[in-house]
């Protein structure tokens, strides 16, 4: 019988699926926060669309730690498995 082991395919899914797609879901809540700070401050006190704005920051954030959340449970779950897990893909030397 030989000796098949998940860890290199957990490694292939994390690096090539999962840290893209968590980068890409990161980046899109950054830009919608981004935007709703920029609209928030350039609109006036009274304006009816400020609301507009206040939830495109606050749905910013809530994005942002939910992507930081599933990137902790990923390293979390690849940990248990044994793994090696970098904060920085490419400090392992490789891509």
């Amino acid at each position: 019988m030989s000796n098949i082991t998940i860890v290199p395919f957990l490694n292939k899914v994390n690096n090539l699926i999962l840290n893209p797609l968590i980068t890409l879901a990161f980046a899109i809540s950054l830009v919608l926060f981004v935007y709703g700070v920029i609209k928030f401050l350039s609109l006036d006190a009274g304006d009816s669309r400020r609301k507009e704005a206040q939830n495109s920051i606050f749905w910013g954030l809530v994005g942002m730690l939910i992507m930081f959340s599933v990137y902790g449970l990923i390293n979390f779950v690849l940990a248990t498995f044994g793994t090696p897990t970098s904060a920085v893909p490419y400090l392992n030397g490789k891509l």
